[in-house]
């Protein structure tokens, strides 16, 4: 099907379509779905005693589901184009919902497991029917405050996960992290049920099995081995991690290959045709490379450094992550009215200043400072990331709206994974090299120091990522369309 009849065949119905109940739907279904990602990671130490396993063990409940999103996230393009909205948003929440309840009874931690693969399984499927449904049912000059929308429910669910947790577990058990979630993902599947409606029309293309294979031993390979570097024995010198990273990098090799070959690839990576979508990709990547530099490495720096506990760290980080949700509607309001210049280059800045200041932490830095300087950062976020999205999804044609959805979230899983390994792995280096070379390293104070040290030599990093997002934020465009054939 070429662009033009896609839009002509997607756009009939629409114009009949209520948006808002179905915009609202599919956020109810995200936010509780999104939510369980950083929900759970409180509770791992009670986890350990409880369910009687060691932390590398229990650190599958993390890697897992990270490596089912990663794996089902390239799939989406195809599903998206097989199955209708109702369909697949309905069938991704009756897998989360399943596994919720999978994961509160679960007796031993086998059972817990697959109950978070089942979660996982559904949130995959999740975010990219989200995007795809709002591109259809918006046109580009008000797609910007539809995906700001999306953005305050991909920042607040998971900012409010950790202290959400905490709150619960001081109460009660880790059973009701789930039970909690339970009644909820049922209203959405009930209000979905009633309000969703279909915004496009399955076309069924031919499936690829070869390159479903490639496609899950690629990108699962790259999130497997990175997201398991810091928890294998000898990291990154690891077997099991050289191996995981190399079949998926060779996997990785021969999905691109195939996917340029055949005439209905399972992720069309002719999307990358048009110069702001690519743009957008290779931004979007270093931003998630960016975030996660912070995101990892600030919880280290308040535990580790500064003494503080998981409950006090998460609620230091609460306010900016809170703040960046709250404000991405209006970010995108914004987007629509004055394009993306307007927001992303003084982002970029913003950002920019604000990893610079982050390197000149030290043991003596006051938590109203931490605050301050996060709460920035993440307002900084929300004048990039989804301003930046939208403009490059907007110039792509409808038929290759499922795959620009699929290209995008998928490289944010696998920068994500990349992220946390690599900053994670430069900042141990940084304290060991610290404590290598102090007269007494077994004192807290040396201790401290060490963690500091690691955290800024990981932070230098960022900034030299920040640096060069920027620049090349210089060359963003806004778009309205497809401005290719």
């Amino acid at each position: 099907m070429n662009a033009s009849g896609a839009a002509a065949s997607a756009s009939q119905p629409i114009g009949d379509v209520k948006r808002l109940p179905i915009l609202i739907s599919l956020m109810i279904g995200a936010f509780f779905s999104i939510l369980n990602e950083t929900l759970l990671n409180v509770a791992f130490p009670e986890l350990m005693v409880e369910l009687n396993v060691t932390a590398p063990t229990l650190q599958w409940l993390a890697t897992g589901y990270m490596l089912v999103v990663g794996v089902l996230v390239p799939a989406s393009a195809l599903l998206v184009q097989w199955f209708t909205t109702r369909q697949m948003f309905l069938g991704a929440m009756f897998l989360f919902t399943v596994g919720t309840l999978v994961c509160g009874a679960a007796p031993h931690f086998s059972v817990l497991l697959i109950g978070r693969l089942l979660q996982a399984a559904g949130t995959g499927l999740m975010l990219p029917v989200l995007m795809n449904t709002i591109l259809v049912l918006y046109p580009p000059e008000k797609r910007g405050a539809a995906m700001g929308s999306i953005g305050l429910v991909i920042m607040f669910a998971p900012a409010i996960g950790p202290t959400l947790s905490g709150l619960i577990l001081q109460s009660l058990q880790w059973r009701w992290l789930f039970f909690i979630v339970l009644p909820f993902a049922i209203f959405s599947i009930v209000f979905a049920f009633i309000y969703l409606k279909n915004v496009s029309q399955p076309t069924k293309p031919k499936v690829d099995v070869v390159s479903i294979i490639l496609s899950t031993f690629g990108f699962g390979g790259i999130v497997y081995g990175f997201s398991s570097s810091g928890e294998s024995h000898g990291g990154w010198a690891s077997t099991q991690v050289f191996v995981a990273v190399l079949i998926g990098a060779i996997s990785l090799l021969l999905f691109v290959l195939r996917q340029l070959r055949v005439k209905e690839p399972l992720m069309d990576l002719r999307a990358f045709r048009y110069p702001m979508f690519t743009l957008t990709t290779v931004l979007l990547v270093i931003m998630m490379m960016t975030l996660f530099s912070t995101m990892s490495l600030l919880p280290f720096l308040f535990q580790g450094a500064l003494g503080m506990t998981v409950f006090a760290s998460g609620l230091l980080m609460l306010p900016g992550s809170l703040l960046n949700g709250l404000i991405s509607p209006l970010t995108g309001k914004l987007f629509d009215k004055f394009g993306p210049r307007a927001l992303v280059i003084p982002g970029m800045v913003f950002l920019v200043v604000i990893m610079w200041l982050f390197t000149r932490v030290d043991l003596d830095t006051t938590k109203m400072v931490l605050l301050a300087l996060h709460i920035c950062l993440m307002v900084a976020i929300a004048m990039i990331m989804m301003p930046t999205q939208t403009n490059g999804l907007n110039q792509l044609p409808q038929h290759y709206y499922p795959h620009g959805t699929a290209i995008l979230n998928t490289m944010q899983q696998v920068a994500g994974a990349i992220g946390v390994a690599f900053f994670i792995s430069i900042m141990s280096t940084g304290q060991g090299r610290y404590l290598a070379g102090s007269s007494n390293p077994t004192a807290p104070a040396e201790i401290a120091k060490a963690m500091v040290a690691g955290v800024h030599n990981a932070f230098v990093i960022g900034l030299g990522f920040a640096v060069a997002a920027l620049v090349l934020s210089l060359f963003i465009k806004r778009t309205q369309g497809p401005t290719m054939k």
